[in-house]
């Protein structure tokens, strides 16, 4: 995930497409079409554009196969949602599909995905892909149900046209939450017009809120979401009510966006396709895919972000090691468990999956690569100037608890951080109400306090 927060479109559409089983027919004609669902949104192409290529390739190279595309219009979290839906009935169900990776394994768990060590051993390819990567296709059982297409870290993103104007230095590098804030003051101090610091928070923007923002906060303070050792949730956190206290004081000094647009599920589109554009804002975390945007083809085109824009490492609370904080998600392809033909549905998978299929998407999207011949092709490599700086943040990084849990504990940390930004609760009182809903979702036996 990526976790590519906040591109939300009408579903209504996707609605359609996506729960509208195929009319039955021959069962012989049948397996020979190949259902594969993805997102698609105005501002998200690249999915479609690599299967698309990979339809023409495929069906070019299988006579009488037809590749069916069920593009879903939708954001992450709807997303999911509705491929959860259509994965519900055989009917509905697609042979290959995308799937963020901290859903692999609940989806595993419901019986979704197929199986594809048996396949994997046979594929050539596949010992290109770091190991790392690879393992975010994994499930609890050992065996890999999804094959990576790309991952990405979070940074700071800062507009030096806005710096330099208030007087500090760039290339600026925090070293604190302190230098953050007194960044943001002088910022606010020299332009008033100007939104210092934005740092997503409140539900409206769903993941965004907690893989742009509160992550970074809480696992730089030491502590963490999930004890993986125990298994358990961990509750009772200082460094959760920490996190909070630091939104708290960002929003209250109006060092951020207003609560209200904070709230609202579209407020991506201001920042990258107005405010960073026209200077308007100071810095926001973001993912390293952000340059997707602005370059050539991408969203909002704006000629000239390489020099104007920067990227900086989220840092620790107070400077500890290891010095910064990252966030990491990614997606990925998988084959549905209920394909009547896993061995069609693979093949499709790998072709769309290529090297050069996965060169394309990794540039058109500004992913990090998770093969290692993309990763050192010029293209790759000129296609997004700050590829070093934010791959450098992989030995940083932290990856979302895959677990079938996690989505309801992901939805208490973004209650938790709007009632705080919308002053309606107190950072303590926000943690203690993230304490107990935790301890309703997953029972006190799940629970551990440190």
């Amino acid at each position: 995930m990526r976790c590519r927060a906040l591109k939300t479109m009408s579903l209504i559409a996707a609605a359609a497409v996506v729960l509208t089983a195929c009319s039955p027919g021959d069962p012989g004609d049948a397996a020979k079409t190949l259902k594969v669902a993805y997102q698609k949104t105005d501002s998200f192409t690249a999915v479609d554009t690599m299967l698309q290529a990979a339809k023409q390739e495929f069906e070019a190279a299988n006579q009488g196969v037809s590749v069916e595309l069920q593009p879903i219009q939708a954001n992450d979290d709807d997303y999911g949602t509705k491929l959860a839906l259509a994965l519900r009935s055989p009917s509905t169900a697609p042979d290959v599909f995308y799937e963020d990776t901290f859903k692999v394994r609940s989806d595993v768990d419901a019986g979704y995905l197929l199986k594809l060590d048996s396949h994997l051993e046979g594929w050539e390819d596949w010992d290109k892909f770091d190991d790392g990567a690879k393992a975010a296709g994994r499930a609890d059982d050992g065996g890999t149900y999804a094959v990576p297409l790309g991952t990405d870290t979070r940074a700071i993103w800062y507009n030096k046209k806005v710096f330099t104007n208030a007087g500090i230095s760039v290339p600026w590098e925090p070293r604190s939450w302190q230098d953050i804030l007194d960044t943001a003051r002088k910022i606010k101090a020299n332009d008033p017009g100007v939104v210092p610091f934005n740092m997503y928070a409140g539900k409206g923007t769903g993941e965004g809120t907690v893989m742009q923002g509160f992550y970074e906060l809480l696992y730089g303070t030491g502590s963490e979401l999930y004890d993986e050792e125990a298994g358990k949730w961990v509750v009772g956190s200082a460094g959760f009510t920490d996190s909070l206290a630091f939104l708290k004081t960002l929003y209250d000094e109006q060092l951020a966006v207003s609560p209200a647009e904070a709230l609202d599920a579209n407020i991506w589109k201001k920042v990258f396709g107005e405010w960073f554009p026209n200077a308007k804002l100071g810095a926001t975390v973001e993912g390293s895919y952000a340059p997707s945007f602005w370059q050539e083809g991408g969203s909002y085109e704006w000629p000239g972000y390489e020099q104007d824009m920067g990227v900086a490492p989220f840092p620790t609370r107070d400077g500890q090691d290891p010095g910064a904080v990252s966030m990491s998600g990614g997606w990925t392809l998988a084959v549905g468990a209920g394909t009547k033909d896993p061995d069609l549905a693979f093949n499709f998978l790998t072709t769309a999956l290529n090297e050069k299929n996965s060169l394309a998407f990794t540039v058109e999207s500004s992913q990090i690569a998770v093969r290692q011949d993309v990763a050192a092709d010029p293209g790759y490599l000129d296609g997004n100037p700050f590829v070093k700086e934010v791959s450098e943040l992989v030995s940083v990084t932290r990856y979302r608890p895959a677990t079938s849990d996690y989505p309801r504990i992901s939805a208490a940390v973004q209650e938790a951080t709007e009632a705080v930004i919308t002053g309606s609760r107190s950072p303590e009182e926000a943690a203690a109400d993230y304490d107990v809903a935790v301890t309703e979702i997953v029972g006190s036996d799940k629970t551990v306090r440190k």
